[in-house]
């Protein structure tokens, strides 16, 4: 298990309570403490399970490395830090953690949002440096958020509590995602439209796609040219579904107005990035997730996942679920498969 260096002071058994309330009767947990992938490659390799959030990825060569794991545990939404095609084929099922902390990112999102419309960055400016007068004329070029129309980039459960939050703001919500159904859609209440509409139509877009190679720079100067030069991008996703260099572009020509970022192609950022400095972009240390609630009850819930596989039980939530016929787990829930596994 990898876990922050300043949480690696405490006892294993303080350190990872959370994750041993449901794997202390069947697993010890050990400490992996590496700093190249080689090192982790060589401590994990005789390890029946691994639990990952952040630090070094598992590629291939992690993976490949591995002589008794039946499983990877992510305690994350995303899994972007694990090769699942190399796990898929070494038959070791991925879990993750998808709907624990949905109505924290949409809450963030939606604060990028409004922070966005009411260039708070810039207000914040002209109130601490005594110039109020220049404040109001900005936003007087602004148009007030209802009937905006917001375009989701996905249409997950993040996408689903965003749309919520927008339609009280009395926003028309369209959505794009070429893996939900025209119909889920609709009956949420949201316009299903393809990537070009979005683009054309939206005042806001908010990304809420998986990082993968299909959403590698997903918007870039193409999608930046397509917008509309008043409109607002938000990412509480993950930051590389954005060309960043196209971004930057984007906002100092004026192609589009603002942007709100949770998330960076590289985080932290250099000190030099221009987003940083910027009075219509909002950045956050990649923190939509976090509240009271996150961090313990999505490491209870990664240590469930991972003991159920353990016991030799298909996990309430697997990424990979084409590995299914490599595996002898068994197959338990009654979760119906919409989008994803047992979803």
């Amino acid at each position: 298990m990898q876990l922050p260096k300043q949480a690696q002071n405490q006892t294993v058994e303080t350190r990872y309570s959370l994750e041993l309330e449901a794997l202390a009767p069947i697993a010890d947990i050990v400490d992996i403490r590496a700093d190249t992938p080689e090192e982790f490659a060589e401590g994990v390799k005789d390890m029946d399970a691994i639990i990952t959030s952040w630090g070094l990825r598992i590629d291939k060569q992690v993976i490949d490395s591995l002589s008794n794991a039946v499983c990877i545990g992510v305690g994350s939404v995303g899994v972007d830090m694990v090769d699942i095609e190399a796990a898929t084929e070494a038959g070791l099922v991925v879990t993750n953690v998808p709907d624990v902390f949905i109505e924290e990112v949409a809450d963030h999102a939606m604060a990028l949002l409004l922070d966005a419309a009411r260039r708070t960055q810039a207000m914040f400016k002209y109130a601490r440096d005594n110039e109020w007068y220049k404040a109001r004329p900005v936003l007087s070029r602004v148009p007030r958020l209802m009937g905006q129309t917001l375009g989701l980039f996905a249409f997950g459960n993040v996408g689903h509590c965003v749309a919520r939050r927008a339609k009280a703001f009395g926003m028309h919500v369209i959505a794009h995602d070429p893996y939900v159904s025209e119909l889920e859609i609709s009956h949420a209440g949201v316009e299903p439209v393809s990537k070009g509409e979005l683009l054309e139509r939206s005042d806001y877009i908010s990304i809420h796609s998986p990082h993968n190679e299909e959403t590698e720079h997903a918007f870039s100067n193409d999608e930046f040219d397509a917008m509309k030069d008043t409109a607002v991008i938000v990412n509480t996703a993950r930051g590389p579904i954005i060309d960043e260099p196209a971004l930057i572009e984007a906002l100092q020509s004026g192609k589009i107005a603002a942007a709100g970022l949770d998330v960076l192609e590289q985080e932290p950022p250099a000190p030099d990035n221009p987003l940083l400095n910027m009075e219509n972009v909002t950045v956050t240390p990649h923190v939509a997730s976090a509240t009271t609630r996150m961090r313990p009850e999505t490491r209870r819930r990664v240590g469930r996942e991972v003991a159920l596989v353990l016991r030799g039980k298909w996990p309430m939530s697997c990424v990979n679920p084409t590995v299914l016929p490599k595996v002898t787990l068994e197959r338990w829930q009654p979760y119906p498969m919409n989008r994803g596994p047992n979803r």
